[in-house]
């Protein structure tokens, strides 16, 4: 008999509302929940396939255990034995830093990815933490951490009132949008054209976004931060610009005008390769509009100088008078949020409290590059102890990072690694223990992350929308056992940790004066919680601290988990609103528009005024049926025009000797892959294209569908010496190639334009 149930979409940042047919215990349908506060019944391809990726045969059902050798089934309690047995030795010999950890995308996407990894860091007390951050938005929390003073405040567009969107880097109709939560991002870029606004699109490709545009600058690789600082300059030569009320929470104008003297249009449009016209037409148009947002995403990040792009993306913001105010560009409030503190000085931001052992890489927002963890591992120094074991949630490495060839081998010198992954893929193929997750119909789902990056403040929770199988163990508890073994308390009953952070927090609640909770007693709180089980427990705790909470009885009219959970499509909790000072905790309380490190970067960006490339560069990109490495197993969101293949522009085709369909030999520093031609003016001259997350034909795997088509990595082009040095994120796109006709003769030079 079927029957409906309603699920928020885990595949994408769009978080839309799903309602799911279920027959028999198995998702058999999709479709967009038309009730649902935040996406009113959007579906896209990825959710409409939500019931494929359920199903997919070759998730693994229970726990794998390397004897002898070789990856065999085992119990729960066997794989959780092996487990402490792995961990505590390394941390007992060598200390708590030759344990590494991985985080993969897919932990923003789940409840247990935000509420266990950091229980597990700190329980370890290791520094070495590796995550998906450093090969994509690292820049932009780092830019916002040295403007704002905290790295988690990232001012989103507000699509839905602004009058003037320019985006750079970005492609919201194929990513469905990312730090910046919006269901149905096609829909709402064609009301803003609908209601007379202005969208401009800044990309070396012409992406579906692009041909939307009322204009598209095809800007060469690279070059983001410069046309950025271009546009800046021409605000402040032409005297156009005006912060609004907002000049009051501001600092350091004055320098911000002097370190940007140099960037002229006519001094930075030959590396741009977008006229000095045009650049000041940019400025003008934003200065004049009503409103205007500044957005930038992946490929404003991934390039050389990505903090000072995702910086100068919020200062053009803050210019015009855009930033906090409504069509401009906001802060979300999320309902697990802290409470908003009264407005002062904070504590700031600091980056490199710490280093990596090898190349000295500085930290950023607690985390080391994920393009070092190979040396990491294989390079002994006489700074400490190498990475000797390796715990991986939710994360492929092998194909997301630089040089996968070189981690392959590392991984496989480890003396333990274990793997939280319902595949067995190119990175967990190398634990000696994995610990498979149950389908995301059997798990609950919050979107802590997203929801401080959505365009429009709302809260959603859904409960599992089928019960776990016979020999399921729910994701949380997985992430609990996994913490308890890995920090010397295996065996113990997995809800202590929950009640661990509940008591943590609400002994902290309770102790600050500004808190809704101040000078109450935590015992008595915690008694008040409710759920069903501990995530659930915890969950209610956020909702009741948060700024829209009930403070515990204090606010009657306050969110709460059973609040929530009578609102099975969700509660609107408005638009986005202004919200300076407040978010801000830098050490002076304002806006600190030329922070020290942004400052001491600007010479490397002048340098960049004189370079150009000397060949072909090479730009990734993203396909709407697609989220990185982990949805090529499902036949419905493959094939068509989600290909692995090449684009080149038709010029450079014909220069190389280059057939469409014919397949290419792509060299980096890396090394060089092979992948079919694509030829395509929709890249300019002297860009060529491959999309991220493919590469599946490494032995040892189960994804049989990725593997008939396995596609190229596009990140074995890269050998991760190319960082953005304030924020430790790979450089991926802007880098030099060199592409042939895989039939030319062996040792023949590889094509390049000069």
């Amino acid at each position: 008999m079927s029957r409906t149930a309603l699920r928020i979409c885990p595949l994408c940042e769009a978080t839309c509302g799903l309602t799911l047919t279920i027959d028999d215990g198995r998702v058999t349908g999709a479709r967009g929940d038309r009730d649902d506060v935040f996406s009113k019944g959007f579906v896209c391809p990825k959710g409409a396939a939500f019931g494929a990726v359920d199903s997919d045969p070759d998730r693994l059902r229970t726990p794998l255990v390397r004897v002898d050798g070789e990856l065999r089934e085992a119990t729960w309690a066997e794989a959780f034995d092996a487990v402490a047995a792995g961990i505590r030795p390394v941390v007992e010999r060598h200390g708590p830093h030759a344990v590494g950890i991985v985080l993969g995308n897919p932990n923003v996407h789940t409840m247990a990815g935000a509420l266990y990894p950091p229980v597990l860091i700190a329980g370890l007390g290791t520094r070495s933490l590796f995550t998906a951050s450093t090969v994509d938005q690292m820049p932009k929390h780092v830019s916002s951490g040295l403007l704002f003073g905290d790295a988690n405040a990232i001012p989103v567009p507000d699509l839905d009132r602004t009058d003037h969107l320019l985006l750079i880097g970005a492609n919201p109709l194929e990513s469905n949008g990312s730090l910046c939560t919006a269901p149905d991002f096609p829909g709402r870029l064609k009301a803003l054209r609908a209601r007379g606004g202005t969208l401009t699109v800044i990309d070396p490709r012409r992406t579906r976004t692009a041909r939307l545009a009322d204009r598209h600058l095809a800007v060469r690789p690279g070059t983001d931060a410069l046309l950025l600082a271009a546009v800046a300059h021409v605000l402040f030569d032409e005297g156009l610009i005006d912060p609004g009320e907002r000049a009051s929470h501001l600092t350091g104008l004055d320098d911000l005008a002097a370190a940007l003297r140099d960037f002229t249009p006519e001094a930075v449009a030959p590396a741009c390769d977008v006229d000095a016209a045009t650049l000041r037409t940019l400025a003008r148009e934003l200065a004049a509009a009503p409103t205007a947002a500044v957005y930038g995403r992946i490929g404003s990040c991934t390039v050389p100088h990505g903090t000072l792009a995702s910086w100068l993306v919020d200062v053009l913001n803050i210019l015009t008078g855009n930033l906090d105010r409504p069509g401009g560009a906001l802060f979300p409030q999320a309902a697990t949020d802290r409470a908003p503190r009264p407005a002062g000085p904070g504590r700031g931001f600091a980056l490199g409290r710490w280093h990596s052992r090898v190349s000295r890489h500085p930290e950023a927002k607690g985390e080391l590059p994920l393009s070092a963890l190979a040396e990491e591992i294989d390079t002994p120094t006489d700074e400490g102890e190498p990475i000797r074991a390796l715990v991986a949630v939710a994360a492929n490495p092998v194909l997301s990072a630089p040089d996968g060839d070189r981690l392959d081998k590392a991984l496989g010198s480890l003396d333990f690694m274990v793997s939280v992954d319902p595949y067995l893929n190119e990175t967990s193929r190398h634990a000696d223990v994995v610990l498979p997750p149950p389908p995301p119909a059997q798990s609950p789902h919050h979107d802590f992350a997203f929801n401080t990056l959505a365009v429009r403040n709302q809260v959603r929770y859904t409960r599992p929308a089928v019960p776990l199988e016979p020999g399921r163990m729910a994701e949380t508890e997985i992430l609990a056992r996994l913490i308890l073994a890995a920090t010397g308390m295996h065996g113990a009953d997995p809800a202590a940790v929950d009640t661990m952070v509940i008591d943590q927090t609400l002994s902290k609640a309770v102790r600050e004066p500004h808190s809704p909770v101040h000078g109450r007693d935590p015992k008595e709180l915690a008694a008040l919680l409710t759920g069903a089980d501990g995530p659930e427990r915890r969950l209610d705790m956020m909702l009741r601290l948060g700024p829209y909470g009930d403070g515990f009885g204090a606010d009657p009219d306050g969110l709460t988990l059973e609040k929530l959970l009578a609102h099975p499509h969700g509660i609107d909790l408005g638009p986005l609103r202004p919200r300076l000072p407040q978010p801000l905790k830098t050490r002076s309380g304002k806006v600190e528009l030329l922070p020290e490190p942004i400052a001491a970067d600007l010479p490397r960006l002048r340098a960049a005024l004189d370079e150009r490339p000397a060949g072909l560069v090479l730009v990734g990109r993203r396909h709407l049926r697609s989220n990185n490495s982990w949805m090529h197993n499902v036949p419905a969101l493959t094939g068509g025009s989600n290909r692995c293949t090449l684009h080149l522009h038709p010029e450079d085709a014909e220069r190389l000797g280059v057939r469409d369909g014919e397949p290419v030999r792509i060299k980096g520093a890396g090394g060089e892959v092979t992948a079919p031609a694509e030829v395509t003016d929709a890249v300019r001259p002297g860009v060529v294209s491959l999309p991220h997350g493919w590469g599946h034909d490494r032995p040892g795997t189960r994804t049989r569908h990725a593997a008939a088509d396995p596609g190229a990595n596009v990140n074995q082009l890269l050998d991760g010496s190319l960082l953005d040095p304030l924020s430790g994120n790979a450089v991926l796109n802007g880098v030099p190639v060199e592409v042939a006709p895989l039939s030319a003769a062996a040792g023949e030079t590889f094509g390049a334009l000069t």
